[in-house]
């Protein structure tokens, strides 16, 4: 398998998100997208004692055009929408939501929250949808951490977890509209393993935390994004320290991107569309 290069590395800055301190390594001015990625936000909070979660995290908000998906690192997510779903993915678990034509959604921290040592962390990635699948029904998914396939490498130093497509002959549970391979990773310090991943697909990989030796490139650090070039089929790494890891690969879809906060279309006239389907009631109604 030939190795795959080193595009470029985005650091992670922090940036305010209506009061929520996230780190966002893109978009920024030098990279847009990673076709289908749109957007990577990694949140990391201590939610102060007495927290009322229902007055926590983010509210109802509108979305259309792509799929915004929360992978829950600790704590855990209570999502509520417009389609009626109501759940709570908590440690090690995904949500995966198609917002299609339009739906309403809140997400807060469960009521359980400080039993379970009321820290929030979360990753939130934007992931485009081709235009044939922008005005589809919405669609929900809750994948908790015990319905993921996990598999242990090298005598249990590594261990993936398969959100989306296939890897070691493993499927994640995750159906997307266009091929994405979606692994949650984890090495021990000293472990080293070759990542097999789709030629075609456009590749990154962020660094929760921990340090890693890249084959052929050298170190990369927490809170960094490796993008890859689309020149092999493989990617080695060598844990310098215990990491967290989450891997995306995706087909690019390559259609105009046109975007306006919550809403990703391909043309300016359907943002506008899109604003005024909204204010007009046609993506449902909720409120908490």
């Amino acid at each position: 398998m030939k190795a795959r290069t080193v595009n470029r590395i985005l650091y992670a800055d922090m940036v305010d998100m209506g009061g929520m301190p996230v780190r966002q390594p893109f978009p920024t001015q030098q990279v847009e997208q990673l076709d289908p990625f749109l957007l990577l936000h990694h949140h990391v909070a201590k939610l102060p004692e007495g927290t009322v979660p229902k007055q926590s995290g983010v509210g109802p908000h509108p979305h259309r055009g792509f799929s915004p998906v929360t992978f829950v690192y600790k704590g855990g997510v209570h999502h509520r929408d417009s389609r009626g779903n109501d759940s709570v993915v908590y440690e090690g678990g995904t949500q995966w939501m198609n917002a299609g034509l339009g739906i309403i959604h809140s997400e807060r921290p469960p009521e359980d929250i400080e039993e379970r040592g009321g820290v929030q962390e979360i990753i939130q990635l934007w992931v485009n949808l081709p235009k044939s699948h922008k005005m589809q029904q919405p669609e929900y998914i809750a994948l908790q951490a015990e319905d993921t396939p996990q598999l242990e490498l090298e005598g249990g130093k590594i261990s993936v977890s398969v959100v989306a497509g296939e890897f070691q002959d493993t499927r994640g549970p995750i159906k997307t509209a266009v091929p994405i391979l979606s692994l949650r990773i984890f090495m021990q310090a000293g472990s080293s393993y070759t990542f097999p991943i789709p030629e075609t697909h456009s590749a990154f990989l962020y660094l929760l935390d921990g340090q890693v030796s890249y084959e052929g490139f050298g170190l990369v650090e927490w809170h960094h994004v490796v993008v890859l070039n689309n020149d092999g089929s493989s990617f080695s790494l060598k844990a310098k320290e215990d990491t967290r890891i989450l891997l995306m690969a995706g087909e690019p879809i390559k259609e105009p991107v046109v975007s306006h906060g919550p809403f990703v279309m391909n043309t300016q006239t359907e943002i506008l569309q899109a604003m005024r389907d909204y204010q007009m009631g046609k993506m449902g109604f909720y409120t908490e």
